[in-house]
């Protein structure tokens, strides 16, 4: 059985007998303590066998397994989750920006809020990052119904008189 179905499995069976707040409680620590490692050295090629940067970073390889399932999006090179096993060797190049993208997609601002994003990105960087991702947020009807126009509901009224009454 592959890492990552064990990792699944054992979120599911987690869930189910403890609660999911009490599994993000303790997957939110270790993964905020993973990421402040990884942030802190930026520079260094993260790469290795599972079970060994599980073990550098003081976790499980499912919980690491976990790491790379919530990173995988934010690698120049996606991983093949399914395939990975707890010796398989991995390189993680990690795009900095896509991964800050992805953080506030997540909402996962006690991720996205690290000190250790100071040493990456400077305060307004990380701005014009928060507004390319509201852009993505924010939703544009170009399809303007007018109030003599038929509803768009499909009764046959005029809009003022259907959908449009306030």
């Amino acid at each position: 059985m592959s890492l990552y179905k064990q990792w699944t499995d054992m979120v599911v069976d987690y869930v189910k007998t403890r609660g999911e707040v009490a599994f993000w409680k303790e997957y939110g620590a270790i993964e905020k303590n993973i990421y402040s490692k990884v942030l802190a050295n930026h520079k260094n090629a993260l790469k290795g066998k599972i079970s060994d940067l599980a073990k550098d970073f003081g976790t499980t390889s499912l919980f690491f397994m976990g790491f790379l399932d919530g990173i995988n999006e934010s690698l120049v090179e996606s991983l093949d989750l399914e395939s990975l096993q707890e010796d398989s060797e991995i390189e993680l190049n990690i795009d900095f920006e896509k991964l800050y993208f992805n953080m506030l997609d997540a909402k996962a601002d006690y991720l996205y809020e690290l000190p250790q994003w100071d040493g990456i990105f400077s305060k307004e960087k990380r701005k014009e990052i928060q507004v390319k991702w509201r852009e993505t947020k924010t939703i544009v009807n170009e399809n303007k119904v007018g109030r003599n126009d038929p509803c768009p509901c499909g009764s046959g009224k005029k809009y003022k008189k259907c959908c449009g009454v306030k």
